[in-house]
């Protein structure tokens, strides 16, 4: 412990922190009290965006928060024993400095008295470890708590007015320094970063935090501030993806993955992952976008303007820009079908998918013309439509088999797998009654059906997964057929009331309701085509009965089948152009074509009828297109 002359010289004599402040602290030394004494100032700090550095200045303001004003305690006419016990008292209590009765006020008083400045300064010894003691505890809250700072900046100014030349007090006044320093640089970098200062090119909140974290390792604030950089980084990256500058996106993640080299590569990992996935869905957008576009008139140069946007972002060799390319290609030169070719694609899991037969482009008049007999106004009004560009079609409705091919590849859980329930033929009564456990893979009876039946029991929604599921196995777009497509299929260049013409008709036309035919039990139809037998009660394996004129089988009957379209109550502003006509979701679609039970009046050409999407029983199924 110094004598009580060095005690009093600590008073007034400041720690020189010029080996205590980094060179980016500039402190104004005018007066006797300067060195030591100046706190930096978040409201004062620049950040010098040129240099990467950061620059904070002095504010006199906070000087004298490191002199420590000690209170008078009077010596003259007072109880020096008692006075002495008191000092003992305080000490014990822990009331170190606050006002004349604390301990150091009365311990530094009882110093300048010969006869008691042993007793003193031993007590000044065990106080001064308190107060640093007390100063520790404030510093390791300090850095997310300013009146802990303010706490530990305090009682420095007390330990430096007991022993300004202690080497643990210099070393607390130094501590007490940094963690000024550093919460200035925090703020500076959080106004920074509010500011969108964020420093990826030098200076700005980035060099604010990284400075802090130099002079304090592992701050917590500074390093939610490094992280909060690195987010914001991000974020821009992610906002120039959804613009679709992918270059700026990379730019952007670039400087975010120099934000925390050690320990945010996972994060940035992440973005990089889900710009990716917006790229990737941007490209397939576009793709989808100009395969779309082909068949229709002038499609062409739509296609190539996405081909040019999807080039601007793609990587060299993207296989959807490739693909596309090549469709373009084939769309110049009319593909490389010819009118009734038959195809198949190749699976992606092995195999091929349903047989394909192009039907030519064309035009015919669709719908039921006036006066046709069994026709209604949903029908009408009849109306020309023109393909501009021929289709492929499966030449059979989906199997059995088929449908069981997809279901094992995904997964996928039907509508009646859902609900426990579908509709079948009652062979008792004659009617159509719900039956639990039936689902794709059941007959029309219930009964587990053979893979060369046409596959029933399903809604538009598991028709379309199948489509998307043949989309994504063959690289083709597949898809449910517009109404427009199936009426010029099923017509095949005819106008008739029927599929085959005006009259009954000829054997192996369609399995439909013949009065010929018998049930097991050995029912009969009662409203049915005189004269007509079959040969089946319920759908038949598909392809038995006579390909159409243009080598497509089963369109007239056998089941009905699910169409693209929304139901609209008639044709008045229905697409010119025979696509599908649809509204976001809508609850009914279009089903077209005569099934193994369906009247006459329900197998002609132009019938159609609405069902809502959930719906499944033994009469209905599908099948699927191509755009070529």
């Amino acid at each position: 412990m110094p004598s009580r002359k060095s005690v009093l010289r600590g008073t007034w004599i400041a720690l020189a922190v010029g080996a205590l402040c980094c060179a980016g602290c500039a402190r104004d030394q005018a007066g006797p009290e300067a060195p030591g004494t100046q706190a930096v100032a978040a409201d004062d700090a620049t950040l010098a965006g040129g240099a990467g550095s950061v620059t904070i200045s002095g504010d006199d303001s906070v000087a004298g928060s490191l002199t420590w004003q000690v209170p008078a305690v009077a010596l003259e006419g007072a109880n020096l024993d008692e006075l002495r016990r008191k000092a003992t008292a305080a000490l014990a209590d822990g009331h170190l400095h606050e006002d004349a009765d604390a301990a150091i006020p009365i311990y530094l008083a009882l110093s300048t008295l010969p006869e008691h400045s042993g007793f003193a300064e031993a007590g000044l010894r065990r106080a001064l470890r308190l107060v640093l003691d007390q100063g520790d505890a404030a510093l390791a809250d300090a850095g997310d708590d300013p009146v802990a700072l303010d706490r530990a900046r305090r009682l420095a100014a007390v330990a430096r007015t007991v022993d300004g030349s202690d080497g643990k007090v210099l070393d607390f006044l130094q501590r007490v320094d940094v963690a000024e320093r550093v919460r200035a640089l925090d703020e500076a970098g959080e106004r920074a970063l509010a500011q969108g200062e964020l420093g990826e090119e030098g200076g700005g909140a980035l060099a604010a935090f990284r400075e802090a974290l130099e002079l304090q390792p592992a701050q917590p604030r500074a390093m939610q501030g490094m992280a909060a950089v690195e987010s914001a980084l991000i974020r821009r990256a992610e906002d120039a993806a959804e613009s679709a500058d992918f270059d700026a996106a990379l730019r952007w993640l670039a400087h975010a993955a120099e934000v925390r080299p050690d320990s945010g590569l996972e994060t940035v990992a992440d973005a990089h992952a889900r710009i990716s996935g917006l790229r990737a869905t941007r490209i397939a957008r576009l793709r989808d976008l100009g395969i779309a576009a082909l068949p229709k008139f002038g499609g062409v140069d739509v296609a190539r303007r996405h081909l040019a946007e999807m080039l601007r972002i793609a990587r060299p060799g993207d296989p959807a820009a490739t693909e596309l390319r090549e469709r373009i290609t084939l769309a110049v030169h009319y593909g490389l079908y010819a009118p009734g070719q038959v195809f198949t694609d190749a699976l992606g899991t092995g195999g091929r998918g349903p047989q394909m037969a192009v039907v030519p482009h064309g035009a015919f008049t669709m719908g039921a013309p006036d006066g046709e007999p069994g026709a209604s106004d949903y029908e009408r009004p009849a109306h020309p439509i023109r393909f501009e560009r021929g289709f492929g079609m499966s030449i059979r409705e989906v199997t059995v088999g088929q449908f069981r091919r997809f279901i094992a590849a995904t997964g996928y859980r039907t509508r009646a797998a859902r609900r426990g329930f579908s509709m079948v033929y009652d062979e008792r009564s004659g009617n159509f009654v719900r039956r639990s456990g039936v689902d794709w893979h059941s007959d029309y009876l219930g009964r587990p059906a053979d893979d060369g039946l046409p596959v029933v029991h399903v809604s538009a929604r598991d028709a379309q997964a199948y489509a998307e599921w043949l989309a994504t196995q063959t690289g083709k777009r597949y898809r449910l057929p517009s109404e427009a497509e199936f009426e010029y299929a099923l017509r095949a260049g005819g106008s008739g009331r029927y599929p085959w013409g005006n009259g009954e008709p000829p054997p192996r036309a369609a399995n439909t309701t013949g009065a010929l035919d018998r049930s097991p039990a050995g029912k009969t139809w009662t409203n049915a085509f005189s004269g007509y037998g079959d040969g089946y009660w319920g759908p038949a394996p598909v392809g038995r009965m006579a390909p159409n004129a243009w080598g497509l089988h089963d369109l007239a009957g056998n089941v009905s089948e699910w169409m693209a379209d929304c139901w609209h109550d008639g044709y008045r502003r229905a697409p010119k152009d025979g696509s599908a006509w649809i509204n976001p979701g809508c609850r009914d679609q279009v089903i077209r074509g005569g099934s193994w039970a369906s009247s006459p009046a329900q197998t002609r050409s132009a019938w159609r009828a609405p069902a809502n999407v959930d719906t499944t029983n033994a009469r209905l199924g599908f099948r699927v297109v191509r755009d070529l």
